[in-house]
């Protein structure tokens, strides 16, 4: 079902993205240098970078009609937790905003539901790629995520579904948009909210109580990348509307090499299938 059409995977990736107006395959010379160096202002300046059909029409058909075939294999995941991916703290004052819980649910796969002959694994796991995102970030060195349910993801929002506010646990997130709702399901954030030393509590708490005027808000189509400081952006996405779900592949990285999450923290996400996966093991 989800064969490659090149003996060479390294290629297919290639043929996927557009290459003209995104000339990640040669990022040191000439045309190439200078879009690497308008991405890397941009997202020093702004804190991330929005790529408009970084996968043109005819690739993007693969990849949506391929990520439509898994889907029936995923759980619908239901996740309540606080902005900070965590339970609650009960120090914090009971009308604190940052106390509030979030619950929002999605159609979600896990890395290891998606074969590693998928168009969209090839693209994960494309050299090319990786070194591209390391070096719009500035990173020395940045790595594919080595935890085997959270690396690549893809999730479906439903109509009526929305993903609540939170901040990642990685300092940049990258999405591919893979199919757009058909109203709604816009990525909404506040860019750089907060720091590795200190949180702007003042806007967090405006926009947790419902003032947007912070917030930042693409409507994306569909082919549309995008890489924001996650772990350092307060972000969700507004309710879905409309007749088709919202389909988004989640690329997760590390500078780090072969860095894993707890096994607490993917039974919170990913629920009793994982649960029952890592106490299989326990038990061997």
């Amino acid at each position: 079902m989800f064969e490659t059409t090149s003996t060479n995977k390294q290629d297919m990736v290639l043929n996927l993205v557009d290459l003209a107006r995104y000339p990640i395959d040669d990022l040191d010379q000439g045309q190439g240098a200078e879009f690497l160096r308008e991405c890397q202002e941009h997202m020093e300046i702004h804190g991330w970078c929005n790529f408009d059909n970084f996968i043109p029409p005819k690739s993007l058909e693969a990849l949506a009609t391929e990520s439509r075939e898994l889907l029936p294999n995923a759980e619908t995941l239901t996740i309540k937790r606080n902005i900070y991916q965590g339970k609650v703290d009960p120090t914090v004052p009971e009308d604190d905003p940052r106390r509030r819980e979030y619950v929002h649910s999605a159609i979600q796969l896990a890395d290891d539901q998606i074969p590693s002959e998928t168009m969209i694994q090839q693209l994960y796991k494309s050299d090319l790629l990786t070194d591209f995102i390391r070096r719009v970030q500035g990173k020395e060195q940045l790595y594919r995520y080595g935890d085997e349910f959270q690396a690549l993801n893809i999730v479906a929002l439903q109509p009526g579904s929305w993903h609540g506010w939170h901040y990642d646990v990685n300092e940049c997130t990258v999405t591919l948009l893979l199919q757009a709702a058909d109203e709604g399901g816009e990525f909404t954030f506040i860019p750089d909210s907060r720091t590795p030393d200190s949180e702007n509590t003042e806007i967090v708490d405006q926009f947790l109580s419902g003032d947007m005027t912070h917030a930042k808000t693409f409507s994306r189509g569909a082919g549309t990348l995008t890489l924001f400081r996650g772990g350092y952006s307060l972000h969700g996405v507004s309710e879905v509307k409309g007749g088709q779900p919202r389909i988004t592949a989640i690329l997760t990285y590390n500078e780090m090499p072969g860095v894993v999450a707890a096994d607490d923290i993917n039974i919170r996400i990913y629920g009793k299938r994982v649960e029952q996966i890592l106490a299989g093991r326990s038990l061997s």
